[in-house]
């Protein structure tokens, strides 16, 4: 993969975020054609799902969400781009937002300004998406509005800010050797993860990897946390007594850039549910799962300050067979 495929990639996911700052919502269709492949394959949270071609996308994913947020614009916090087995990625986080007028995925609106967070992976080809992973905070949605799809969070109920140095942005690409750097933290702290004990959260070294003072930025329905205790007292803990026996690192793609890492599985972690409470809830026991994850991480120095997670909640609800969004159906 050469420079200047990555080059191209980076400014396309670039001019793609740009083109839905702001504007009527037939801009943002309107524009789609310019960026992404007709027969582009798109995966989007519960309960969207698999979407296939920009057609089809439009028809599922945009005319709605633009008919219940006309004057949606998305703000981006982080926009990276690498290389990941031979193909050119872009990854970015931050917010949709806009004036929640009409019922979207049947959750009431409440007519007031709401955040819309967001993880979405993009592969690249011939100046077109072909590939397109979108990850949305629903409960997080959902809460704005008034209506609690599943209980609150163990950690603060905190919309994530853009990073301490705000900085994440990288519209050119960072210095080989920080970049190559910040990759390598990243897997030695995910290659501690697979040494845990079963018992002790130490036996994982996590301490060798993040800063004293790191920011752990959870979904809604498990929250946010500040340093290394706080991360295993709100999500580490009750997650791995959850899922004991999960498998994770099944990525799609893994790309750094700079200072920042990003990485996303569709799905990402295999376990079975062990009906240990979660997000303060008992699921079912036994249950074969899978979960769709993005993550985020800013280096700075020699260890992780920050990390910005999404999970696809409500797909783990479904598969231990709770429907987060049948109260809103009335059924």
């Amino acid at each position: 993969m050469s420079a200047t495929a990555i080059k191209t990639a980076r400014a396309l996911a670039l001019q793609y975020a740009s083109s839905q700052q702001s504007g009527p919502g037939e801009t943002f269709v309107d524009g789609l054609k310019d960026f992404i492949a007709d027969d582009a394959a798109w995966n989007i949270s519960c309960p969207i799902d698999a979407v296939a071609g920009r057609a089809a996308l439009i028809e599922a994913f945009w005319t709605p969400l633009l008919a219940s947020f006309p004057d949606l614009g998305r703000r981006v916090d982080i926009m990276l781009a690498g290389v990941f087995r031979g193909g050119a990625w872009a990854a970015s986080t931050g917010y949709f937002v806009g004036t929640f007028e009409k019922d979207w995925l049947g959750i009431p609106s409440n007519d007031q300004a709401a955040f819309i967070r967001y993880g979405e992976i993009l592969e690249i080809t011939d100046d077109r998406i072909e590939r397109g992973f979108l990850l949305l905070d629903l409960v997080g949605l959902a809460r704005q509005a008034g209506t609690d799809l599943i209980p609150r969070s163990r950690g603060a109920e905190i919309l994530p800010p853009a990073p301490r140095d705000q900085d994440g942005v990288r519209r050119e690409a960072g210095p080989p050797e920080e970049t190559a750097r910040s990759m390598a933290l990243v897997e030695d702290m995910a290659a501690g993860l697979l040494r845990y004990d079963g018992e002790s959260l130490d036996s994982m070294g996590q301490h060798r990897f993040w800063s004293p003072d790191m920011m752990w930025y959870g979904p809604s329905g498990i929250g946010t946390a500040r340093g290394l205790g706080g991360f295993q007292r709100y999500h580490q803990r009750p997650f791995l007594d959850f899922v004991p026996d999960r498998v994770g690192g099944n990525h799609f793609a893994r790309i750094a850039d700079g200072p920042y890492v990003a990485s996303g599985g569709w799905p990402s972690i295999y376990a079975t549910t062990s009906g240990a409470p979660w997000i303060s809830t008992a699921l079912p026991a036994g249950e074969k799962i899978s979960m769709r994850v993005m993550d985020f991480w800013r280096r700075e120095g020699g260890r992780l300050s920050e990390n910005w997670v999404l999970i696809d909640i409500p797909d783990v609800f479904r598969q231990c067979g709770v429907d987060v969004f049948a109260g809103l159906r009335g059924s």
